[in-house]
């Protein structure tokens, strides 16, 4: 008699199924459930999955990847949880808010992140029902922070201050938010689906990694001037880069959310995308599935039922330094805002507390969280500036500051992270001290990310360095090592950072910086900047100027198990 073999399914497989027999956000009952009967009651299918639609991650027991298997580390009986916050919009009442919840639940620590959220660490089944209500009252939510779902929805974090702005494009990101997040229709997505929306010169919102990005652009037509926006798709990092294509329309205010809509659908019902877990974001139609520009504005415009106007000329911005640190003048005559470094995104709950207090005696209780990790005072008299500013510095949120400390940007690491290699949050601040008391007078902007894998959660592919975590064997014991990554860029001189073949142990990491830009500082051409410097030089002398000798390469994927994938960051 014929066997009949059992085929099993694969992990994508197992998640497509899982989404078909249950919408996550439609089921909060059984959260409230779990909290009563306590973590062991959860099953698998929730800690794995389902979870992520609350914005939900099981959290890593702080030893990363290497401490488990399958290219995902063990997990605690515990948390991460991710605020959504749109636009990086809040008032002081919602920090105060997110400030108490962070004191009782999460150990006293949150986390700025690259997509403009506030992210909690410890928080226990028991205690989930109660963050989300809190978080409700308080007109925020945690829904589709993560999962297979449209994430927050970015934008300028000065919108409707910045006094160079084509226009305050908020609004369309609120409106973008209402449209899918928590609506059914959108539940299930082959992957994460990101937006970015903005209104200002300078594209702080980083248009060119998102899935749609949407930047304002002006034009003219029998006379008249009209705003629209160029569109941008398919960007994104992770572990293989894609710089978003730019689409040849002029996208009108009033077509803003059907284009979205439009391209959201167009993913949905992408099934190629749904093969795979590592493949399925919007990028891999054009890095797999050979599509163009052209094909996806087809595809597009035949499904929204209308032609897109031909795009007008934009003016890219070049070389800008996008993390608005400082005292900044507004459009509004006699106020400015005012933006603090919060160094690696890592905030305690007495600072955000002490930040709402400070919005509500300086100003209007308005604050906004940037895509750089920092966060902003909007609506400040010009005459309160210096004193609030000073406020700031006094509670560790330097206005001012050198420029490793205003452009460090790091991911969570494995002090959270279940995929990650390296630890990363200590790191980048012993690497920041280190750098400032090498390089007391060094002024030149520049970003400086470290990621703890290759999924690029710290974005170090469009950093002017970037360095991504890996692990060296010396002895017997595997130590947290990076691996150097040089001259990404964003706007007008857009490229991936270059893999130059130089790897270190953490330990090193000063020494090589420290050793390259003091190559920088005595060989740049007068107004050189570091893109520039690095664009002239090949990876054989950017590796030299690293390491302080001439070396091989080395390969940038050696790693002491599989690289892991799919980080929903």
């Amino acid at each position: 008699m014929a066997q009949t073999e059992t085929t099993k399914e694969t992990k994508a497989q197992r998640v497509e199924r899982l989404k078909r027999e249950k919408n996550p956000w439609s089921a909060l009952d059984e959260i409230r459930g779990f909290a009563r009967t306590g973590f062991d009651s959860i099953p698998p299918e929730w800690l794995g999955t389902y979870f992520r639609w609350w914005g939900v991650y099981t959290q890593g027991d702080g030893a990363g990847v290497v401490g488990g298997k399958g290219g995902e580390g063990k997990a605690l009986p515990c948390f991460m949880l991710r605020i959504r916050i749109p636009n990086g919009i809040l008032n002081s009442s919602q920090l105060r808010t997110i400030a108490d919840l962070t004191e009782r639940h999460a150990r006293g620590i949150a986390d700025l992140t690259v997509r403009q959220n506030i992210q909690l660490h410890w928080v226990t089944i028991e205690a989930l029902p109660e963050i989300l209500e809190a978080l409700w009252q308080c007109g925020l939510n945690s829904m589709g922070a993560c999962g297979d779902v449209t994430r927050n929805v970015t934008g300028c974090p000065v919108a409707g201050v910045d006094a160079d702005e084509v226009c305050d494009a908020s609004p369309l990101a609120l409106a973008a938010t209402q449209m899918l997040a928590g609506n059914p229709d959108f539940y299930n997505l082959p992957r994460k689906f990101k937006i970015s929306i903005t209104g200002c010169r300078v594209w702080c919102a980083y248009p060119e990694i998102n899935d749609v990005g949407l930047t304002a652009i002006t034009r003219t037509v029998d006379g008249k001037s009209e705003t629209g926006f160029s569109l941008r798709v398919a960007g994104g990092l992770s572990a293989e880069p894609h710089l978003a294509a730019r689409l040849n329309a002029f996208v009108r205010w009033n077509q803003v959310e059907p284009v979205i809509k439009g391209v959201a659908e167009l993913f949905r019902e992408s099934s190629e995308l749904r093969e795979h877990r590592e493949r399925a974001r919007l990028k891999f139609l054009f890095l797999k599935h050979g599509w163009t520009a052209d094909d996806f504005q087809k595809e597009l415009e035949q499904r929204i039922g209308f032609r897109l106007e031909p795009a007008a000329p934009e003016a890219a911005p070049a070389d800008v330094y996008r993390d608005h640190i400082g005292i900044h003048t507004q459009k509004q005559p006699g106020y400015c805002y005012v933006g603090a470094s919060v160094l690696r995104g890592r905030i305690t709950a007495e600072q955000m507390r002490n930040a709402a207090d400070l919005a509500d005696r300086f100003a209007s209780g308005e604050l906004r969280t940037t895509n750089m990790q920092n966060l902003l005072v909007v609506n400040v008299p010009q005459l309160q500036a210096e004193s609030l500013a000073k406020e700031l510095d006094a509670i560790g949120l330097r206005v001012g500051g050198s420029p490793f400390r205003r452009g460090a940007v790091a991911c969570s690491g494995t002090e959270f992270c279940k995929l990650a290699i390296t630890e990363t949050k200590s790191f980048s601040r012993w690497l920041v001290d280190e750098l400032e008391e090498r390089l007391p007078g060094f002024e030149q902007h520049l970003k400086l990310h470290v990621t703890g894998c290759p999924n690029s959660c710290g974005q170090h592919w469009i950093a002017d360095i970037g360095i991504e975590g890996k692990k060296l064997k010396v002895g017997d014991r595997m130590l947290d090592a990076y691996y150097f990554c040089l001259g990404g860029a964003v706007g007008l001189h857009q490229s991936i950072a270059r893999p130059v073949g130089y790897r270190c142990l953490a330990s090193e990491v000063p020494n090589a910086i420290e050793r390259l830009l003091r190559r920088y500082s005595l060989d740049r051409f007068s107004g050189e900047n570091l893109r520039q410097f690095f664009a002239r030089h090949g990876d054989s002398e950017l590796r030299a100027f690293l390491a302080g000798e001439i070396i091989e390469a080395v390969p940038r994927d050696l790693s002491p198990g599989r690289v892991p994938h799919g980080i929903e960051g």
